[in-house]
């Protein structure tokens, strides 16, 4: 199958590798930077630096980009990929977005003669490149088949919630406020350790073999303790993301005041300049308020 991952970032660069070792894949691999198409060109795929120079034919595409806006442009912008895919090509769109963004960009690709599967995932960086996220997806039953080996490749679990684009999207929001809430207490549970005087790796040992643990805590606070600001996922994704998580909650009428609180957590570090570092450093917002030290600084 030919296929092509439009977006080699730390999700998309994991699922690109991922199938390039699938049998029977021919992959292309599309990013701006220089640096991640040399990445990918010595694993064995075929690098472009726009959508618009994937090769012609191409049968199934993984968009894996920041944003709605990014992915319009990627797919049927003036540099997008629309005209070099092959008629009946599936997309898959697993960016987070809005579910009226996941509809409609659903639309378009269906007004073109493509079928579209609305599939966020999760998983992180280590799972893209084991072939082991998760995918929270949603299609009519031509695209999911259509779509099912490009998945099979990049995926350990595929949920299906039904035929409607958008389906896929909200699910991811909804994943998106646990996911957002708990790195921003995992950094308020260690800020707090560490103003009251605590050791941070001890607090790190005891938490993570205790009951108060989560994948985050877990996940996160390492960076924490090493210093290590490169950003895995970064503070500016979920500003984006618990924004995303605030907006479907004004449409439906519900309150959600834990991913608003948390959401300002991240807009502070991101005002602080720090939206560029590991989310983890939402730590920082805490740290401008109460003067603590983290690991490794002087």
């Amino acid at each position: 199958m030919r296929v092509a991952v439009i977006g080699l970032g730390s999700m998309g660069m994991g699922a690109a590798l991922s199938l390039v070792k699938a049998p029977g894949m021919q992959v292309a691999g599309c990013d701006p930077r220089e640096s991640a198409r040399a990445e990918f060109a010595a694993a064995g795929g075929t690098p472009a630096a726009s959508a618009a120079e994937i090769p012609a034919g191409t049968e199934g595409v993984l968009v894996l980009v920041v944003n709605a806006q990014q992915a319009e442009a990627a797919l049927f912008g003036p540099q997008g990929a629309a005209p070099r895919l092959a008629q009946g090509a599936v997309i898959v769109n697993s960016c987070t977005l809005a579910p009226e963004d996941a509809r409609r960009l659903a639309a378009a690709a269906e007004a073109r003669g493509f079928l579209y599967v609305d599939a966020p995932v999760s998983g992180g960086a280590v799972g893209a490149r084991a072939g082991t996220m998760t995918v929270m997806a949603s299609g009519s039953p031509a695209a999911l088949a259509k779509a099912q080996p490009l998945l099979d490749a990049v995926a350990k679990k595929v949920w299906v919630l039904g035929e409607e684009p958008g389906l896929g999207s909200t699910m991811k929001v909804v994943h998106q406020l646990l996911a957002g809430v708990h790195i921003a207490v995992a950094a308020e549970a260690m800020a707090l350790g560490i103003k009251s005087g605590l050791d941070p790796r001890a607090v790190f040992d005891i938490v993570t073999t205790a009951a108060g643990n989560s994948w985050m805590f877990e996940n996160r606070m390492p960076h924490v303790l090493e210093a290590d600001e490169t950003p895995r996922s970064a503070v500016d994704i979920f500003v984006k993301d618990l924004g995303l998580v605030g907006d479907l909650a004004r449409a439906v009428a519900f309150p959600a005041p834990l991913a608003a609180q948390a959401h300002q957590l991240f807009v502070s570090a991101r005002a602080q300049g720090h939206g560029g570092k590991d989310d983890a450093f939402v730590i920082r917002a805490y740290q401008a308020l109460t003067g603590i030290r983290l690991p490794k600084e002087g």
